[in-house]
């Protein structure tokens, strides 16, 4: 008895606290829904998505602040290395919505929906085409799958969670508006929208560019196929809801990956490209072309890389990680003798050399090859100098412009570039981390920031384009820098010809708005500014 008794009450003890956990972890729950409502409701966010999606997580800042952030960001990366007065303010929007050019919307399957009449005989499975469509892949002699809503809009930050959304303020509302007349014809014809866990599905992904200049529109749709029937169909309606629609690309996606674009394409309506201006230029725009998503945006910046190029007409310009050369063709518009473009993507030199013709600008070539590469056997050749006659000789010199991935340039590079003699390095960066370490390198080996421009491309958010100018340290004043003898330190600092070649290389424009005034960084400021990065 004593032995049941004692029992009881442990038993009695542990459904306590099981109790007690179980009221704590439901308190915590509401509790962390509670805050999470009232920081939408405090912020006001024009978004009703705002609290979920990533896209844009910085809505609710004020814009000004936005670049206030921004500006203390990139004084912080770069004072040490520059020196004072060659920081310029950053570069915003006047109108900073509605500015993504190109938008790129996932589909996902929903709750399940309950069958309808009429739509079993719709996917019938002998009918192996529609199966194949509506349940792909593998739809052959199997029975049909079930309805799903179609969702589409953007992931929730950090995961792959697809949070749906109607209206987008930073994407641009003719896009938009395609994505989801995409959307209602895939739920009209039931196309099955991709299943990441599975591989199953048919609409992976819509991605929609708009001139910016030209309001042509074209839209890929990639697919988890390449047997797509009602293609015909499917391309009259979608123009009938969207006449702005000029051409419609089908993308075949077969992996089960992260990466939206397959290799196999095909044009079911239109040309298969676009055409838009930029600064003064005609681009041609594939699918599968890089071309800066804010337009606005891109031509502030590619004017303030040109003049702080300083092109007069008589230098050659190396452009560098070029993709599909609209640096290096407003660099040959804008003032160089002559430009060379290298990228190491084949499709993006084709494209460039397309461009090129188009614009009937013959001072530029384009070269497929890897940039350090590239650049290592420039400087092994010595080709491209002052000295050098078969290039006439350049009064100007050589200028090299870079405009890497986000992970930043290589030594070898840099070195290569170096040893090339430039009288001026125009680096453009999206991720001014990776620009911070190689211009420090730089700085290293003998070239000096003489200015400091970025641009704010992408409102809203924590990204920054950022330019940045160097030149040799032996052809600036030693006054400029504070100390005497600036020749020599920077003569002992620069780089060999042949270290690219082994040992440790083995290893006013539209839409601009004024100049953001910044105040001296107060400790307030400085702690926004880190949280947000």
């Amino acid at each position: 008895m004593a032995n049941h008794e004692k029992r009881r009450q442990e038993d009695a003890k542990k459904k306590a606290k099981s109790n007690t956990r179980a009221k704590s972890g439901a308190g915590s729950k509401s509790a962390g829904r509670s805050r999470a409502a009232r920081r939408v409701g405090a912020s006001d966010s024009p978004c009703p998505v705002d609290a979920r999606c990533g896209g844009c997580k910085n809505l609710c800042v004020p814009y000004t602040k936005q670049l206030i952030d921004k500006q203390l960001r990139i004084e912080r990366l770069f004072a040490p290395l520059a020196p004072d007065g060659t920081i310029s303010l950053i570069k915003g929007m006047k109108d900073p919505y509605h500015y993504r050019n190109k938008v790129i919307s996932p589909f996902a399957p929903g709750k399940k929906l309950p069958p309808r009449g009429q739509g079993r005989k719709a996917i019938d499975p002998r009918n192996r085409k529609a199966a194949d469509v509506r349940g792909a892949k593998g739809g052959k002699g199997k029975r049909p799958q079930a309805r799903y809503e179609i969702l589409t809009g953007m992931y929730a930050a950090g995961s792959h969670e697809l949070v749906p959304t109607d209206k987008c303020l930073i994407e641009n509302e003719t896009a938009k508006k395609v994505v989801l007349a995409v959307r209602d014809i895939m739920r009209k014809h039931d196309v099955a929208p991709y299943r990441e866990d599975t591989g199953t599905g048919f609409m992976r992904h819509v991605v929609v560019r708009v001139g910016h200049t030209s309001g042509e529109v074209l839209v890929t749709l990639v697919t988890n196929s390449d047997d797509f029937p009602s293609s015909k169909s499917f391309c009259r309606e979608l123009i009938r809801l969207c006449p702005a629609v000029t051409t419609v690309v089908q993308n075949v996606n077969e992996r089960q990956t992260n990466v939206i674009l397959g290799d196999k394409e095909r044009v079911l309506y239109g040309p298969g490209f676009i055409l838009d201006e930029l600064c003064g230029l005609s681009f041609r725009i594939s699918s599968k072309s890089f071309y800066q998503v804010n337009a606005t945006q891109t031509e502030v910046l590619y004017r303030a890389a040109m003049e702080l190029a300083g092109f007069d007409g008589t230098q050659v310009a190396i452009d560098a990680y070029c993709g599909t050369g609209t640096i290096g063709l407003v660099a040959a518009k804008s003032g160089a003798a002559r430009v060379i473009g290298v990228d190491s993507v084949e499709s993006a030199i084709r494209d460039a050399r397309t461009n090129a013709r188009h614009n009937g600008v013959e001072n530029a070539e384009f070269v497929a090859g890897d940039a350090t590469d590239f650049m290592c056997e420039l400087a092994k050749e010595g080709v491209l100098s002052a000295e050098s006659p078969e290039e006439g000789a350049q009064a100007g010199g050589l200028v090299v412009l870079m405009d890497p991935p986000r992970a930043g340039s290589t030594e070898e590079f840099l070195r290569a570039a170096v040893a090339l003699a430039p009288k001026r390095i125009v680096y453009i960066s999206c991720n001014p981390e990776t620009q911070a370490r190689d211009v420090e390198f730089l700085d290293s080996i003998g070239y000096a920031v003489v200015a400091v421009q970025p641009v704010d491309m992408f409102p809203h958010t924590d990204h920054i384009e950022c330019i940045v100018a160097l030149e040799p340290v032996d052809s600036l004043s030693p006054d400029r820098w504070g100390k005497e003898g600036g020749e020599e330190e920077a003569a002992e600092e620069e780089a060999p010809e042949d270290d690219c070649d082994g040992g440790a290389a083995d290893e006013a424009p539209n839409g601009e708005a004024p100049d953001v005034e910044v105040p001296a960084a107060d400790p307030a400021d400085v702690a926004a500014a880190e949280e947000v990065e």
